[in-house]
């Protein structure tokens, strides 16, 4: 009887080990899963960043009237040119 509740014990133990050292490695592998996911986080972000401001640039005022004016030959309408409809 002893020797059986020794045994047991024993084997217990052990697999009590195995479930520790398979928890330590389950952890080591979602912590580098989740480093890897927080640095894309952090490159998506900066290229977010990136894109805001060249959308900004694309957008301003200046650049469109420009734009404008260059490529599509636009000018402003004179005021004899300019019809103004009453409702």
């Amino acid at each position: 009887m002893l020797r059986t509740l020794l045994f047991l014990l024993v084997m217990a133990n052990i697999a009590s080990a195995i479930g520790v050292v398979y928890a330590r490695h389950e952890h080591r592998q979602l912590f580098v899963a989740f480093k890897r996911l927080e640095r894309q986080r952090d490159e998506l972000n900066i290229d977010f960043g990136r894109l805001q401001l060249e959308q900004a640039t694309w957008a301003e005022a200046n650049r469109i009237d420009q734009v404008a004016r260059n490529k599509l030959g636009m000018v402003f309408p004179s005021a004899d040119e300019t019809v103004v409809v009453r409702p």
